[in-house]
């Protein structure tokens, strides 16, 4: 997949594209939810990892030339803060990580999902996406 690090993208084509990545992994959480749910770990596991691969692609997604325009919903806290930001990134990836190797042997999976999925996401929205 190419990154607007090592590529030539325009501002239009970063902006749709990290919209696009975080609107995958919200459904993919939902689908890890729902496997989890039913006891099919070994989907849910699959479908982890590749959001924690996500967020750390998401991270090259935010250069200083897309605070505006195509209908991003990114705060400018995401610059003011990039370190800060980068670091949620980062803790949701490592988290997922976790997730997978645990989430199964938990008395209470939804629990665990909340804790150590949800609450990033909320973390995130919270402070660096405008209210939809």
């Amino acid at each position: 997949m190419l990154t607007p690090v090592n590529s030539e993208m325009s501002v239009e084509e970063i902006i749709k594209g990290r919209k696009a990545l975080f609107s995958k992994n919200y459904s993919t959480a939902k689908r890890v939810q729902t496997f989890a749910s039913k006891g099919e770990f070994d989907k849910a596991k699959t479908l982890m990892l590749e959001m924690s691969e996500n967020y750390k692609t998401l991270i090259e997604y935010f250069p200083d030339n897309t605070k505006e325009g195509f209908k991003t919903e990114a705060l400018p806290s995401i610059w003011e803060n990039k370190k800060e930001f980068n670091n949620l990134m980062k803790k949701a990836s490592d988290d997922m990580i976790k997730l997978a190797s645990l989430f199964e042997d938990a008395d209470d999976v939804s629990a665990v999902l909340k804790e150590m999925m949800w609450s990033n996401c909320k973390a995130c929205h919270s402070k660096f996406r405008a209210p939809h």
